[in-house]
């Protein structure tokens, strides 16, 4: 067999392993800059009270005061608000983050979902559609809090016990100290 026919065989065969997913060779390629406290903090509750202070109304003596943005850049920090609220869903399901894989993660794919519907609502400028998807959102985190963090919302509540949710397993027990289970 001469050389130049051997290469034509060879070559395919050698650059086939040069292909690769980035997405998983990626998945493990983070390094993480915070806890859940502290994404919840300083990522996603600044983003939900963007999006939730964005359209509404005000019932006063004076009567019912409606507001909404107004400027293309006040849309903006609206469709922002609801990318990060999206993204930050995906931010709770990483390695390290993510306290089970049941509810926790119903909860976080939630979020993205209703992000997603935030972010359409956003970009069409549609402060009816604005106004649903931030009740949306208000519901997941909810929710989420209510089985994960009761304390957040009611914080007087002196129990100490979250609120157990079906087929969800303590986080100590779900997943051990490197996020890896146990």
């Amino acid at each position: 067999m001469d050389t130049r026919r051997s290469l034509l065989l060879v070559l395919p065969l050698a650059f086939s392993g040069c292909t690769s997913d980035p997405a998983t060779e990626a998945s493990e390629d983070y390094d993480l800059v915070t806890d859940v406290q502290g994404l919840m903090l300083t990522v996603l509750e600044p983003a939900a009270e963007t999006y939730w202070d964005a359209v509404g109304a005000i019932l006063d003596s004076t009567g019912v005061d409606e507001f909404q943005p107004e400027t293309e850049e006040e849309w903006e920090q609206v469709r922002h608000a609801a990318y990060v609220i999206a993204e930050s869903g995906n931010l709770l399901m990483m390695r390290g983050r993510a306290l089970d894989r049941g509810a926790w993660m119903a909860f976080s794919r939630d979020l993205v979902e209703i992000g997603r519907e935030a972010i359409a609502a956003a970009e069409a400028m549609d402060a009816e559609a604005v106004f649903t998807a931030g009740g949306e959102v208000y519901l997941v985190c909810s929710a989420c809090h209510a089985s994960y963090a009761l304390q957040t919302l009611r914080p007087n509540d002196d129990r100490t016990d979250p609120v157990e949710v079906e087929g969800v397993e303590d986080a100590a027990e779900a997943e051990g100290p490197d996020g890896s289970g146990s």
